[in-house]
């Protein structure tokens, strides 16, 4: 029986095993797409406690806890204490087998504060007692301080057109030698679903440009003026959180209605409503080519669909699942009219179903123009799919129908400072996959070959983000 988690986790082969402790281990880590607040960054933010650090705004663990049958004020609610609520994550730990939340937890206790000890109710309260006194105490267990720890190198944040990026700009000013980046999130430039938000982005929108908006012309140079403001600021990268593609048919006479129906607060039909977001779309898309950036889209998700629970706390606190839909026509329709306009960029597809893995990785195929290695990436698994088997259904699909050779490799999506093992528990998958073909003699493994394996385990893990974002 091999113990639990020991330094040679994941790892089946002696091949595996080199491959990631003299390989992958080593590397510094790219964390091109994140949810960190830049502001703590900026700030250098002391945790109050391994509850605010490791719980709050977990959505991953707010769902164990609920299915555990923990009650909603043991979790987001403001009436229980930090040792509350930490003790009722220490009672559904041990509920965890088989759920990468088992591993998170551990990777995370044993890297960040060095506490090899397992959590359950009978060690919570040292657990507890131990981080909690290492983040009052220890110089380096702050933000910043953490990034550190966990050899960071880049981070991208996720930040909406109308953010002033001040943080950003605060983290720059005070010679931080991580790389800070935002991220241009345009989602609710798009959303003429509900109009009276809409109307109100757009007067956030008028308001940082300093443009009157009236018309759509008048829209669309308000958020180039705000494009143009993130890539001084060094944003390499857009990202977009859809539930599908679109790419309906339109005419510009149509949008400018559309447009001037929505600013006057009038409902829209269905029809009107995927005619913009189609049309939006391709002007990111064009906005981004131009500037050299990387666009990337994430869909597939149903979201928010517990509304009681969306009434009480909002948007991305764990009611959200794996969509389904039919949208292999309508991805390579909107990437066919890029691709036609020369004004496709370097695009990243994450997919939240894994039954369209096959669909990204071949439509990734079909616009590959020899400018950029992997110039259109099928992205790591994502979300639901960032576990042992998502990631390694992720892998073996590129491999099968592209070039793994070429993949960027992981981020964490994460709005955690603690949540860099996914980087590791990543890498040990990767090196795994790889090291069980060379073991079982379907990679070859010496001359030039071996030196191919190894420099093929570091691109995955760095070097190929490093190159591909130009960082």
């Amino acid at each position: 029986m091999k113990d639990f988690m020991d330094k040679d986790f994941l790892l089946e082969t002696a091949t595996a095993r080199d491959l990631y402790h003299n390989h992958a281990a080593k590397l510094p880590i790219i964390d091109y797409h994140c949810h960190l607040d830049p502001a703590m960054i900026a700030d250098d933010y002391r945790f109050g406690s391994i509850t605010e650090l490791w719980l709050g705004g977990d959505h991953y663990k707010w769902r164990a806890l609920r299915t555990n049958g923990v009650d909603e004020r043991f979790i987001t609610g403001k009436d229980t204490s930090d040792w509350e609520k930490f003790e009722k994550w220490a009672q559904t730990v041990p509920y965890c087998f088989r759920n990468p939340l088992y591993h998170w937890t551990h990777l995370e206790l044993r890297t960040a504060f060095g506490i090899d000890e397992r959590l359950n109710p009978e060690t919570a309260r040292g657990i507890f007692e131990e981080c909690n006194r290492q983040l009052r105490e220890n110089a380096d267990m702050t933000a910043r301080g953490l990034m550190r720890r966990y050899n960071v190198e880049v981070v991208c944040t996720t930040d909406d057109p109308v953010d002033t990026l001040e943080h950003h700009r605060r983290i720059r000013e005070s010679g931080f030698e991580i790389n800070v980046l935002p991220t241009w999130r345009p989602d609710k430039a798009m959303a003429v679903e509900n109009v009276d938000a809409f109307c109100e982005y757009v007067g956030r929108l008028s308001e940082v440009s300093g443009i009157a908006i009236r018309t759509f012309d008048d829209f669309i140079d308000a958020l180039q003026k705000r494009h143009d403001f993130f890539a001084e600021a060094g944003c390499r990268l857009s990202d977009h959180g859809i539930s599908e593609f679109y790419a309906e048919d339109f005419t510009d006479a149509e949008i400018a209605l559309i447009f001037g129906k929505a600013l006057a607060g009038h409902a829209l039909d269905e029809l009107e409503i995927r005619k913009f977001k189609s049309k939006m779309l391709l002007v990111f898309g064009e906005m981004d080519a131009d500037a050299g950036w990387t666009q990337q889209f994430h869909y597939g998700t149903i979201r928010n669909s517990n509304s009681k629970m969306m009434a009480l706390l909002g948007p991305d606190s764990g009611f959200d699942s794996i969509g389904e839909w039919s949208t292999a026509q309508t991805c390579a329709k909107f990437l066919d009219r890029l691709n036609s306009r020369d004004k496709l960029a370097k695009t990243i597809l994450y997919n939240l179903n894994p039954s369209s893995n096959e669909v990204l990785a071949t439509m990734a195929g079909n616009f590959q123009d020899g400018s950029v290695p992997g110039k259109i990436q099928f992205g790591s698994g994502w979300w639901f799919n960032d576990q042992l088997e998502g990631m390694s259904r992720q892998m073996n699909t590129l491999s099968n129908l592209g070039l793994l050779s070429r993949f960027v490799g992981m981020l964490t999506d994460s709005r955690s400072f603690v949540s860099y093992p996914r980087h590791e528990y990543f890498r040990r998958c990767l090196c795994n996959i790889i090291g069980n073909d060379v073991e079982n003699g379907l990679i070859p493994f010496d001359g030039y070959e071996e030196k191919r394996v190894r420099r093929m385990v570091e691109d995955i893990s760095y070097n190929n983000a490093k190159q591909f974002f130009g960082f």
